[in-house]
């Protein structure tokens, strides 16, 4: 840059010798924080998006019990949709999506929060009511202790002591019971959604409620919010790859995306060391029209005209 393009401002440390008016900063806030707080108001009653309540076990156990009943039992027989997904949750050969070819993520960092379908949703939670009930402890006894096969057998057939397990499984549910043994841990924040969230989405129950709000990804996917109303807009960058072929039919097209949008989130991090990205400013000066009065300011300060 030359001189010229940087001329020389007035001097700040010298006081100011011209016309002055009296500033009451106090006042001035008080005005600005009351007509902020208006508008929020205004503005929060008019577009703030719904305060729709989370989704419940309970409340789909009731609504759709014969969903509910559907789903534990593929979780039984190993048919369930969190059985058969692979990484991070259950190991499935070839499973996951790939990137390139056989490039996958998710098999590269492999199974890191390993869920067993069956017990997680199923016997693990009956174990908890088992303690006060000799029915059901017998039922999930002669369960547990029978062969693998015949286990699967007894799910799909829904035979041997698994109507037991499923009666109780959706009185639990109805209940709330079940919410509740889901999340908890055995650690010391007992706010773990992760099983519940991957039980109810292998259900139909959780897939319907979206389709009715429109959040399936069809009409810019995450952007969407419940209602009528728009969503996170930021992330149309990441939406709008969905609607464009191929990602559109893709059944890679979650780990497709994540990598254009980790190569242009890098690109955009290395912006000041691109060779000619980084020059952009100067060849495009449009600092000097956002700061025009600035230039023009010191440029007569600096020539001494008027």
């Amino acid at each position: 840059m030359s001189a010229a393009e940087y001329p020389l401002a007035p001097d700040p440390s010298v006081e100011w010798q011209g016309a002055k008016r009296r500033y009451d900063l106090v006042k001035e806030a008080v005005i600005a924080f009351v007509a902020v707080l208006g508008l929020a108001v205004l503005f929060s009653v008019l577009f703030s998006s719904p305060d729709v309540k989370p989704v419940t076990i309970a409340q789909w156990a009731a609504a759709d019990p014969r969903n509910f009943l559907a789903t534990a039992a593929s979780e039984l027989d190993g048919t369930s949709g969190i059985a058969s997904y692979g990484p991070p949750y259950t190991h499935v050969a070839g499973a996951g999506q790939n990137i390139i070819g056989h490039l996958s993520p998710a098999r590269i960092v492999g199974v890191r929060i390993p869920i067993d379908p069956a017990r997680a949703f199923v016997l693990s939670p009956l174990a908890i009511p088992a303690a006060t009930n000799p029915r059901l402890a017998s039922a999930l006894r002669r369960y547990e202790h029978a062969p693998p096969a015949t286990q699967q057998a007894w799910a799909k057939a829904r035979g041997g002591p698994v109507p037991v397990l499923m009666a109780n499984l959706l009185a639990m549910a109805r209940s709330g019971a079940l919410d509740g043994a889901l999340i908890s841990t055995d650690r010391f924040y007992q706010t773990n959604f992760t099983k519940a969230l991957l039980f109810l989405s292998d259900g139909s129950y959780l897939e319907g409620l979206a389709a009715k709000q429109h959040l399936l990804g069809s009409q810019w996917g995450m952007m969407n919010e419940t209602g009528n109303y728009p969503g996170q807009a930021w992330l149309w960058l990441y939406t709008f790859w969905y609607q464009i072929s191929p990602f559109s039919s893709s059944a890679n097209a979650d780990a497709q995306i994540w990598a254009i949008m980790a190569v242009l989130s890098l690109a955009f991090v290395l912006v000041p060391f691109i060779p000619g990205v980084r020059s952009l400013p100067r060849w495009i000066p449009l600092y000097k029209l956002i700061w025009r009065d600035y230039y023009r300011a010191a440029r007569r300060a600096h020539t001494g005209t008027a």
